[in-house]
């Protein structure tokens, strides 16, 4: 009996570990500020254009909505996210601008800020807030 009661508290503090590496990110989020710059260009910085919800588990859902430069942005698809070493987080999804490996910049429980590249020169910067 003391043996399963061991291993059963063992299985309950992994899964707490494993859960509590991202406690900050679950739950539902504030799309404060996306920003996209090019060095040498000016840049074009957006607020509040919607939320973003991070589930247990590494889903979420996103509902954002933007107009910037004559070309309407609606994402409301869904995702994959994971979380590693409170240094980054990967969004995985189909058809979304936030869907690569973003570097935290700050990690508070009611403010994030990533910063990324799309690839070509342009950095982008994500504030989130709860």
């Amino acid at each position: 009996m003391a043996l399963k009661t061991f291993k059963l508290s063992i299985v309950v503090m992994a899964s707490a570990f494993l859960f509590s590496c991202s406690p900050r990110l679950v739950g539902t989020w504030t799309v404060q500020r996306f920003e996209t710059t090019t060095p040498g260009e000016q840049g074009v910085s957006l607020q509040n254009i919607g939320t973003i919800k991070f589930k247990k588990g590494g889903s979420g859902e996103k509902n954002i909505n933007y107009n910037a430069l004559g070309v309407s942005y609606n994402d409301q698809n869904p995702f994959k996210w994971t979380w590693d070493d409170d240094k980054y987080v990967t969004i995985e999804g189909k058809d979304t601008q936030l869907s690569k490996t973003w570097i935290i910049m700050t990690n508070k429980r009611t403010f994030q800020k990533w910063k990324s590249t799309d690839g070509t020169n342009n950095i982008q910067v994500i504030e989130l807030k709860k």
